[in-house]
């Protein structure tokens, strides 16, 4: 299997190397030493470790806006997990980014993610609307876990607050879990509007090392609380 460096290794950018395809052995070292994939349009594929890292540490970072919480109160819409990945990460690849064209989520990262899938290790949360007695996907997000961490890869929204309901609703269920942070990789506002704090690498690197010494949560997922319940959690 080709090989990655080590990811203080990165240079100024957080790149550590370039090259190799996303295969799912090679994904699940990388995200074992805290790097990660991201395609950039005309370049062979890169391998990040930034410094400093995103993470949300459970529960103790997160918080929930109050017009967030309004809409979780009063939300309709029903969160799973894991009963349609390959629908997530499409429509995660169809969503337009502020500055990009296109999008990172090309096949070989689909296939090679969907494999992850297949073998325990990356998750779906999905966000369904119930219209008709039909369930139809809305909004959800999907990433990699190992050990007691997640790390998260990419989020869609059809609809007003899916996306961040799902996700909310996830952060108390992986709490419930027991789970150390979520790795939310490099600074987005969105992110920080729900308590994501940059911290060094070696900090992040630190963390990793005892969070993925844990019984990792592979197999199927399921959602065990609603949004509603789901704000308990962090009261």
């Amino acid at each position: 299997m080709w090989r990655l460096p080590e990811p203080n290794e990165a240079d100024e950018h957080g790149i550590v190397c370039a090259g190799a395809a996303p295969e799912p052995e090679l994904l699940l070292e990388a995200y074992y030493r805290g790097i990660f994939p991201w395609p950039h349009d005309g370049l062979p594929l890169l391998w990040f470790s930034p410094d400093p890292r995103f993470v949300i540490r459970l529960p103790d970072d997160v918080h929930i806006g109050k017009s967030l919480k309004k809409a979780m109160k009063a939300t309709s819409l029903i969160v799973k997990a894991d009963t349609n990945f390959a629908e997530v990460i499409r429509e995660c690849a169809k969503m337009p980014r502020p500055g990009q064209d296109g999008t990172w989520i090309d096949d070989d990262m689909m296939q090679g993610y969907t494999a992850l899938h297949h073998a325990g290790y990356a998750h779906s949360i999905e966000v369904y609307e119930e219209t008709d007695g039909h369930e139809k996907l809305v909004g959800g997000l999907y990433g990699v876990t190992l050990g007691q961490f997640f790390c998260g890869e990419s989020m869609f929204a059809q609809v007003d607050n899916a996306s961040k309901i799902g996700f909310a609703t996830f952060l108390a269920q992986a709490t419930l879990w027991g789970f150390q942070f979520i790795d939310c990789q490099v600074h987005t506002d969105h992110l920080e509007r729900f308590g994501a704090q940059e911290i060094p690498r070696h900090q992040f690197l630190s963390m990793l090392e005892t969070a993925r010494s844990l019984e990792t949560s592979k197999g199927h997922w399921s959602v065990d609380i609603t949004p509603q319940e789901a704000l308990d959690a962090f009261k």
